[in-house]
């Protein structure tokens, strides 16, 4: 990309691991006091409480497991753009900012991973280049806003963008896990707790069928032999359940078309389909007007708005309409010629580009886009409690009715 390729290189500084220690001692005014504190080594720590004003009594390297330090979130990472922005906002040089968000940071993994981005910078290298080593929490779409900041002395509106454009990001992911959270728990309890009805209660009125001396209805026979069966081989769905899972897992990650065939699908779902679309057109929108507007050449952006729309459908779209743009053709025209965009998108593109203001319209068809999901993920749920009601209701009514079919036909027993 045109961003990265004007990066200076600079001689990488030494990475130093940051550590925690516990201490104890007295302040100035000669009260106990605790705490923990952070360094590259003992000696370190030491001179950070001494400058503090602290008389060290006792002190030890805590040791952490590593598997049960919590995780960088991408809420972690949203949160520290916005922090930067503001520390930056108020005059706090980024080297400043960076360390004392590291000392602050409730997780250690991020502590860490500030403290040696602050000691790569401090040491000379850019920052945009600092952050390019951990794609794991900053892809290259965030590096090449902050080397546009860098670039263009404004890395305080960059960071405000970036930090915007994250927010909204995760934002937009949480109300799609919301919309697919709800029905996927809910049908997992129905299939466990059929299970367990299979196995464990309907067992109990077989015993009681024994006794009647009558034919049993033939729902209550299918009912009973597929207990039977159940009980007997509950390894099999078991297995083949968690290799389904792992078959799945493995397909994701080596075979991309498997996963781009799974991304076209999953817009032709009912609904769902639809909130999805309308998310990938949001994640376009918001993407392609943050990159433009920080200045970074339309074609580029696009690439960055192509990875970042979340569907393979729109992925390839968008590639497309970066071919065209680059032939001269303008964007409006280049994304009705691949007849994925809605007609409204296009229409409002045009405008912009047409106004010169194409980022600012951008960021409107984002929200409008945003807004319709939030709304359609709420709708959703609405619809969606009477139908798992009914889906519940056929699963356990019908073993119900299955098990009390017999009781029924006692009388004629009887006579």
């Amino acid at each position: 990309m045109a961003i990265t390729a004007l990066k200076t290189k600079v001689k990488e500084a030494p990475k130093r691991k940051i550590f925690q220690f516990a201490w104890k001692g007295k302040n100035k005014k000669g009260n106990n006091v605790s705490g923990i504190v952070q360094g590259a080594s003992e000696d370190a720590a030491r001179a950070e409480l001494k400058r503090q004003g602290v008389t060290i009594l006792k002190i030890n390297k805590r040791q952490t497991i590593d598997f049960l330090e919590p995780k960088i979130k991408p809420m972690d990472i949203a949160m520290f753009s916005r922090q930067i922005c503001t520390m930056l906002g108020a005059g706090v040089p980024i080297i400043q900012a960076i360390e004392l968000l590291s000392g602050s940071h409730e997780k250690g993994k991020m502590r860490e991973l500030l403290g040696n981005i602050a000691n790569e910078v401090a040491g000379g290298v850019p920052l945009s280049q600092s952050l390019s080593k951990y794609p794991q929490y900053f892809n290259s779409l965030y590096c090449d806003l902050v080397a546009a900041g860098e670039q263009s002395g404004a890395l305080e509106t960059i960071y405000d963008r970036i930090a915007t454009y994250q927010e909204k990001t995760e934002m937009l992911k949480s109300k799609i896990k919301k919309a697919l959270m709800y029905p996927t728990v809910v049908v997992i309890v129905a299939i466990l707790v059929t299970a367990i009805l299979l196995m464990f209660v309907v067992p109990q009125f077989e015993d009681i069928f024994a006794g009647f001396g009558a034919e049993l209805p033939a729902f209550t026979k299918f009912v009973v032999e597929l207990s039977r069966w159940l009980k007997s081989n509950w390894i099999i769905p078991f297995i083949t359940i968690v290799a389904l899972f792992f078959v799945v897992k493995h397909c994701l990650i080596h075979y991309p078309k498997f996963k781009d065939f799974l991304d076209i699908a999953s817009l032709k779902l009912p609904v769902v389909g639809n909130i999805l679309k309308k998310a990938s057109l949001a994640r376009f929108s918001s993407t392609l007007s943050t990159t433009f507007a920080a200045g970074i050449p339309l074609v580029d952006a696009l690439v960055s708005a192509a990875g970042a729309s979340g569907n393979a459908l729109y992925r390839e779209a968008v590639l497309d309409v970066r071919n065209e743009v680059m032939a001269g053709m303008q964007m409006h025209m280049a994304m009705r010629t691949t007849m994925v965009f809605p007609d409204m998108l296009t229409q409002m593109v045009m405008i912009g580009e047409e106004a010169g203001s194409i980022d600012e319209m951008l960021a409107k068809i984002a929200g409008i886009y945003q807004q319709e999901v939030d709304d359609a993920v709420d709708g959703l749920s609405s619809m969606l409690e009477p139908l798992i009601m009914v889906i519940l209701g056929v699963l356990i009514g019908g073993l119900v009715v299955a098990m009390y079919l017999p009781i029924f036909t006692m009388g004629d027993v009887i006579k």
